[in-house]
């Protein structure tokens, strides 16, 4: 074989493990797999802005994980190794970019990767990304996906920051009046899903990330769908008081525009299911949930009780109050 043969067939044979890799839709489902193993299923948690994957707090909450389920593998989701660059690209960086490596290092993790599956936490905008992890590439494949407080239908104003946090100053004052610029769009990550409903133009042609992943655009990623609707469960935890999210509505993909409020169901994003997500409430996998008190301010009772229900072993796949509506 010819040098240039060689070549050929090595191209050949990359494409096609990039296919299988970014459309695992084809896999068995979860609850195909020995329902008699005991082994709880490891768990991938992806914290929030200005937070880092080694703070006590999301440690906190692995822990409480393994509590619950023990002998669960955690995972905590990191775009550098050095937790101060950590913390510094949930302010700035490429999101689709930081998203793409987070989908490597899953795939190519040695605990994960061989898995039937995983079940995911996602704390504020690490919820969102997680669904983008869930519906861009999924390998390997998410069970049970839990959000806290997370930005699904964007964000229409930004942040405050504390008076001594100059790396949130710096990034939020680049943000205001810079929103749909390109450099913005690829630096700094929550202008990546700021979504103003009254500037839905601008939104639709320049977001680099939420507008791709809600499938908002007129050509739809059909593989986004059928990624979500895969999912045994989508729970959506929504803080009561939250005034660091705004609206706050945002973590039920509800559409706020001045006082009026859309709630999912009755948008097209849900009537048309352009994510999967009408799919995945008819076989009762989408819940609604409330949290009492501000952003972030999560009890240990209101994780365990998460944990409990829907985390665990493959043989707790399918939570027990799962069932197919024709309502919906």
């Amino acid at each position: 074989m010819t040098l240039l043969q060689n070549v050929s067939a090595m191209l050949t044979l990359a494409s096609a493990i990039r296919s299988v890799l970014a459309n695992p839709i084809s896999q068995n489902p979860i609850s195909s797999f020995d329902d008699e193993d005991d082994t709880p299923l490891p768990v991938v948690i992806w914290h929030g802005l200005g937070d880092t994957f080694s703070a006590e707090g999301l440690q906190s909450v692995g822990a409480l994980v393994e509590k619950v389920n023990p002998g669960t593998f955690v995972y905590y989701v990191r775009l550098d190794e050095s937790a101060s660059n950590d913390r510094t690209a949930t302010f700035y960086g490429n999101v689709t970019e930081q998203l793409a490596k987070v989908c490597d290092d899953l795939a190519s993790h040695q605990i994960l990767s061989t898995a039937p599956a995983v079940d995911a936490i996602g704390f504020s905008q690490g919820g969102q990304f997680l669904r983008g992890y869930v519906e861009r590439c999924n390998y390997p494949p998410v069970r049970t996906l839990v959000t806290f407080g997370s930005q699904h239908n964007g964000i229409v104003d930004y942040k405050a920051c504390s008076a001594a946090d100059w790396l949130c100053k710096g990034a939020m004052a680049l943000l205001h009046g810079n929103t749909w610029s390109s450099w913005v769009q690829s630096r700094l990550v929550p202008a990546q899903y700021f979504r103003d409903p009254n500037d839905l133009d601008n939104y639709l042609e320049h977001s680099n990330f939420l507008a791709d992943i809600n499938n908002e655009r007129e050509l739809k990623n059909k593989t986004y769908a059928k990624n979500i609707e895969r999912l045994e469960n989508f729970i959506m935890y929504m803080f009561e008081n939250d005034t660091t999210v705004i609206p706050k509505e945002t973590g039920w993909f509800e559409e706020v525009n001045g006082t009026e409020i859309t709630p999912l169901r009755a948008r097209p994003i849900y009537t048309e299911d352009w994510i999967g997500l009408k799919a995945l409430d008819r076989k009762g996998g989408l819940k609604f949930k409330t949290v009492p008190g501000p952003h972030m301010q999560i009890s240990d009772e209101t994780l365990e009780e998460a944990f409990g229900e829907f985390f665990g072993p493959v043989k707790n796949s399918v939570s027990k109050d799962n069932q197919i509506s024709d309502e919906l």
